[in-house]
This record gives C-alpha cells, structure tokens and sequence, in this order.
C-alpha cells in the first residue's frame, strides 16, 4: 500500500507541474483577448481528483459521488441530494417525480396546468409538455427577470396542481408569493435553481423553499462537472421516486455494487411476477439511466470546495459591471435584485430602451466585434421557438415584458474567469458604442 501511495503521489505532482506549464494564465490585451461570458475555472486539483477516481478503476456511481451527494446536500441544508448527467435531465426526473402514482390526487397527470414562464430555458418547461400537462404561461418582471406574481390568481384553474419556476440569471424570485401561493392550494413547487446555485432568499438558499428543487454543472454553471446535475429535496419519499426515475425505473433502491438493502430480494410478489423474482430486476415506473460516472462526481468534489469563492467574485464582478454602466441608465436598464435575495449572479442582464439610439442586435454585434461576448436570454419566448408551434398551453394576462426580452435584452458575463482589467474594458466598450 504504501508503494502505491509513493505513486500516488509522484502522479500528483507531475498534474501540477502538467498543469502549471499547460494552463498558464495569458496576459489580457484589450481588443485581441476575449471577455467571455462563461466557462470552467479550475486548476490542478480538479485534475488530481478524477486522476484518483480513474486509478480506482470504479468506473461508474461510486463513493465520489456518494460524498458529492452528502457534501451538496449540507451546502444547501437539504436532507438529500442525487446527481443526475444534466441540468436537463435533473428537471426530467424532478417533474417527473410529481407524476408518480404514490403521490395520489396530487400526482401531476395528463391535462394537468402547470404554472411557468415563457422566458424560460428550454428543458424547464420540456418536462411538463412530455407528460401530457399544459404550461400556463405568466410574464416576467424587469429589471429583475423573475416571474410576474401579479396575475398568480387568475392563473388557477381546478386543473392547476404545480408551480415550475427558474431563478433566473442567479436572481431568486420572490419566494415569499410564490411559496404562499403553492401553500394556499396545495400546489407544488419546483424550484429550477441551475442558474442559481449559492443563491439565497431571507438567509436561505433557493431550493428550499419548494417540494423538489434542480441544479447543472455543465461549464457555464457555477460548478461543473464537465456534464451533470441535480436533484435535491428533504423529503424521503420524494428522494426514493426520484432514484427510481433515474436508475431505470427499477423498484429496487440498493447502492451500485450492493445487493438485498430491502432484505427482500427473494421473497415479494410485485406486477403480475413470479413469486420470489428477483428485487433488483422489478420495475416500478417508466425510467432511465442518468446517472453520472465518479470521474464527473470527483470533479464536483473539487469545484464545490471553492463554490464561496466564485459566488463572491460573481457577485463583486456585478457590483464592478452596475458602477461602470451605471451612467448609461438613459439608455439601458440595469439588472436589479429581487427584493430580500442575495444572488448568485449568472450574467448581467441588460434591456436596452427604445430611446437609445441602437438596437440589441447592433449593439450586441458592436460587442462582439470588440471581443465581448454575450448572450440572450436563452430562448426568449418558448412559444415563438419553432418545436413549440403544436403545443398546447394557455397564457394569462400580456406577456408584454417577454415581448421586450424578445427584442431588447441580452447579458455580458460576471464569470470568475474575468477580472477587474476585463471589466474595465468592457466599460470603456460600452462608453464608445453608447456615446
């Protein structure tokens, strides 16, 4: 063992030393270096963490990711945490959790409403349309991107049985209407917090206050693994149908590797079955495979550990980007916290008013022109996008700000990969564009 250790850690150094020649830092050079909007921050020890995962030769689910799940889940102050191999899929089996038939009544089913946004992220609202619901779509607010909770009333209908909602931008929405809302008629809630990791509302952090709550460590995320997400929840009958939606379907709960956790792996009688069939080969549910390799979980592990430190620098990244662009308010409206949260930004979202004398796209490519880059915000309005144009929903009141974000709105990065010269820069290119 011993020797082995001495290897170990032979190969430890020589990822640093691999490391500190293959990633050095360049220097910024204003005009020719790209300002990015986001992307992975790492060093060496994310490097050495999926190395030791690949020297156990414990290729799929195994105690690195156990240890994510536990980490992750006392970061937020949930009792329980899964990961799953996307933001995506992570809303996939947080929706479709909802539908299971232990949950009675309340199980979310065919022709079913579903209260959401249209300015939303695709595969927030994908999940309800591929059970059979129907989004209600309400507007959003500006400057702060959250949903509209004005027309929450005249949302409901007697089909109505769950709020699916995103923090967007790493902005929270106001958890206190929302949570009330869901409380008064008994309608669940699922927070997407993958823009929003770190995020809190009142001193809590956002995935709490709802039933069943996502994350996504792809890349531009907060943290990544590469490719991965979440699902996290305190309620244990929730956890168990979640796995099983995600580990095929399968009624069985036992951890890779490990067999009869039930103590009846031989002795039930479940479906029209056999006597005695085998537990780890009953399906209880329509299901699937999502789960992540432990080389992805070791990566998390390492990002986790400097998660406070990116939040910080996200969050001093958008105080750097509100007091340099502050003085073209006549001309853009800058983001603005909801009221009681403490975000954990994701971008700087900007609308440009119809007064400015430039339009979002011209800007936009004056930006890119100076190696700025930016993005939209995501889909703008799902039912403008071409896969929604047979999908049946119902929208109530004007989505009127959806229609601006549409036309006008789009977000620069406060990613820990930029720093205080980047932003400066970016600044002065606004100070040129807009003057």
């Amino acid at each position: 063992m011993s020797k082995l250790l001495d290897i170990k850690h032979q190969i430890h150094s020589l990822i640093k030393e691999y490391h500190d020649e293959a990633f050095k830092e360049k220097a910024f050079v204003a005009g020719e270096s790209s300002v990015p909007v986001s992307g992975k921050v790492f060093d060496h020890t994310e490097l050495q963490y999926i190395t030791d995962s690949a020297l156990d030769a414990w290729f799929t689910t195994g105690k690195f990711n156990t240890e994510f799940e536990k980490k992750l889940a006392k970061y937020i102050n949930v009792k329980s945490a899964i990961t799953v191999n996307s933001g995506s899929s992570a809303n996939l089996v947080a929706f479709a959790t909802l539908t299971a038939k232990e949950l009675g009544d309340k199980a979310i089913k065919p022709g079913d409403e579903v209260i959401t946004v249209a300015a939303s992220f695709p595969t927030t609202i994908n999940p309800i349309v591929q059970f059979g619901a129907i989004p209600v779509f309400l507007d959003v607010d500006i400057p702060t991107y959250q949903i509209d909770i004005t027309h929450l009333e005249k949302a409901l209908s007697n089909k109505t049985k769950a709020v699916v909602v995103a923090h967007t931008l790493g902005n929270t929405f106001n958890l206190d209407a929302i949570t009330a809302f869901c409380d008064k008629h008994n309608l669940w809630l699922l927070e997407d917090c993958c823009d929003a990791l770190g995020a809190k509302y009142k001193g809590k952090h956002v995935g709490t206050f709802g039933d069943i709550a996502t994350l996504s460590f792809y890349p531009a995320h907060h943290i990544t693994m590469g490719e991965g997400g979440a699902v996290f929840m305190s309620n244990a009958k929730l956890k168990t149908i979640a796995e099983s939606f995600r580990d095929w379907g399968r009624d069985c709960w036992c951890e890779p590797g490990k067999d009869n956790t039930c103590g009846k792996r031989f002795c039930q009688q479940l479906g029209d079955l056999p006597m005695g069939y085998d537990h780890k080969y009953i399906y209880s549910r329509i299901g699937y495979n999502l789960k992540i390799t432990d080389m992805q979980a070791a990566l998390g592990l390492a990002q986790l550990q400097k998660l406070d430190g990116f939040v910080a620098t996200r969050k001093k990244n958008f105080d750097l980007l509100s007091k340099g662009l502050a003085k073209h308010a006549g001309k853009l409206i800058l983001p603005k916290a909801t009221e009681n949260s403490e975000p954990s930004w994701f971008g700087f979202l900007l609308t440009v008013k119809d007064n400015a004398g430039i339009t979002r796209n011209d800007l936009v490519q004056k930006l890119n022109d100076k190696k700025v880059a930016t993005r939209l915000l995501f889909a703008g309005d799902l039912r403008k996008q071409p896969y929604f144009k047979n999908i049946n929903y119902r929208v109530v009141g004007d989505l009127t700000n959806t229609d601006i974000i549409v036309n006008n709105t789009f977000w620069i990065g406060v990613t820990p990969m930029i720093n205080e010269e980047m932003i400066a820069y970016v600044c002065h290119c606004f100070d040129e564009i807009l003057a």
